[in-house]
């Protein structure tokens, strides 16, 4: 069932827009089921605080996304690598075993969530009693729909990786159209405030999965038996090992997420701007955030299964070419972002809604957040493709190493840090400071990684020459 041979001779820079745009909207749609709801909580009665509910419970969503991405995008790359290498026959049972993998790790965040629900939430910076009851209303709806949501970004992963980018988007852009018209009725229309809104994601999630799980009946590389269910111990060793950079990514996010809703908390007591607008306008900026790093992740991610049926081909030079235009298109994305959040950043931040008692305040600090935190985005996106380019071509050490170094090695030290001396706004510059740093790590492991391919293409070349000769 092997029909990946085009991805080793077909115009490289047409192989990526072929398989990154469906990626990228993919990855758009799926950031904005937690963006629209913000937007239409923010702008409806709840106001401010409906925003930080969103926030806190936000982190809870990334890590059941981790959970999904380390099973199907260690899938994807390692599929990818099987085609190039001519074992397709393998690659049934990593899906299998996969799909049964994001099924027990759905019961396990039952286990876990359901009763610990307020603890969590605590923990993830719900310091007031306000805070504490909407995100507690938020999150438990939000809960309940985690398995359609595990499942279908495990699914997508696959179903890219299969060759069928599109049936990935579409799966997704349904679902999402589903959570904002139901987020308009609910929201808006019927006044169901943070309880509407977590209603309308779950509904958009299941759509979504019943339509990825339809796709299963018609792949292209594989074909699923009951056998392929049958967990493979050694094909999800695998699947993990080359997954494990974009869960520690996820986790990342989490990570820096906690630690600057904690914090926060505790200098925003102490400043003219309280405790709740701060953690809202963070939450805020850490969405946008989001969108701009999707769009390039999404890119790598497109390119991944390009990239890596040619390392598994030994086409080296495909390989670097790949690279380097998932690189400067990353980079141009990043330059336009960049001009926006210097320009337009209080627009930015007044798209979710600005109903606070001191929009004066508000704005002034969502101003400050939008321009110090995004400020150098441009290293963050280099740092987030190169770690991708990494996964796929069987690095998976140095994607670890890049996709701790910036969130988790350098950021959570200096978000602790800078606020003993700068105040609040301590946690804005512990992020471009984090880029800063973290960009010459960067450079520095794609430099090695590089270099190997140049060898490895040099050897293939001389063992070519040598065996015609």
């Amino acid at each position: 069932m092997n029909s990946s041979k085009f991805l080793g001779t077909e115009k490289m820079s047409k192989l990526i827009i072929k398989f990154s745009i469906p990626c990228i909207l993919s990855l758009l749609v799926s950031a904005l089921y937690n963006i629209v709801d913000q937007i239409f909580i923010g702008n409806s009665s709840v106001g401010t605080l409906g925003n930080t509910a969103t926030t806190i419970v936000f982190p809870l969503t990334v890590i059941a996304l981790a959970f999904g991405l380390v099973l199907g995008d260690g899938a994807a790359a390692y599929m990818s690598i099987l085609l190039g290498k001519g074992e397709g026959e393998k690659i049934h049972k990593v899906v299998g075993t996969s799909i049964v993998a994001s099924l027990v790790c759905s019961l396990l965040f039952y286990a876990v969530c359901f009763p610990l629900l307020d603890n969590i939430l605590e923990f993830f910076g719900a310091k007031t009693f306000e805070s504490l009851s909407l995100a507690h209303e938020y999150g438990f709806i939000i809960v309940i729909g985690f398995p359609f949501y595990i499942l279908t970004s495990t699914l997508n992963s696959i179903i890219r990786a299969d060759n069928s980018p599109k049936v990935s988007m579409i799966s997704l852009v349904i679902g999402a159209l589903v959570n904002i018209i139901f987020d308009a009725l609910m929201v808006i229309g019927l006044n169901m405030g943070l309880f509407g809104a977590a209603l309308a994601t779950i509904l958009g999630q299941i759509v979504s999965f019943v339509i990825s799980s339809l796709y299963l009946f018609k792949t292209k590389t594989f074909k699923l038996t009951l056998k392929s269910f049958i967990p493979n111990l050694k094909e999800l060793g695998n699947v993990l090992k080359l997954g494990l950079s974009s869960f520690l990514t996820q986790i990342s996010i989490v990570i820096i997420s906690v630690v600057s809703m904690n914090t926060l908390a505790r200098y925003g007591m102490d400043s003219k701007y309280g405790v709740n607008a701060p953690q809202a306008i963070v939450g805020v900026v850490m969405k946008v955030f989001t969108i701009v790093i999707n769009i390039v992740v999404g890119i790598a991610a497109g390119a991944q299964p390009v990239i890596g049926y040619n390392y598994g081909a030994k086409k080296y030079d495909r390989v670097k070419q790949g690279y380097f235009i998932v690189l400067i298109s990353s980079i141009v994305v990043a330059v336009i972002a960049t001009i926006l959040f210097q320009t337009i950043p209080t627009k930015i931040v007044g798209l979710f809604g600005a109903k606070t008692t001191n929009p004066e305040t508000y704005f002034e600090f969502g101003e400050k957040t939008v321009r110090i935190y995004l400020m150098l985005i441009i290293f963050t996106c280099i740092q987030k493709v190169s770690s991708i380019f990494l996964q796929s071509i069987s690095s998976p050490v140095k994607a670890i190493v890049l996709s701790l170094m910036r969130d988790v090695i350098v950021f959570v030290p200096l978000t602790i840090m800078l606020p003993i001396g700068l105040g609040i706004e301590g946690v804005l510059w512990a992020a471009p400071i984090s880029d800063a740093i973290a960009i010459v790590f960067t450079f520095i492991l794609v430099f090695l990684e590089l270099r190997k391919l140049n060898k490895n293409n040099s050897f293939n070349e001389e063992y070519s020459y040598n065996t015609v000769k």
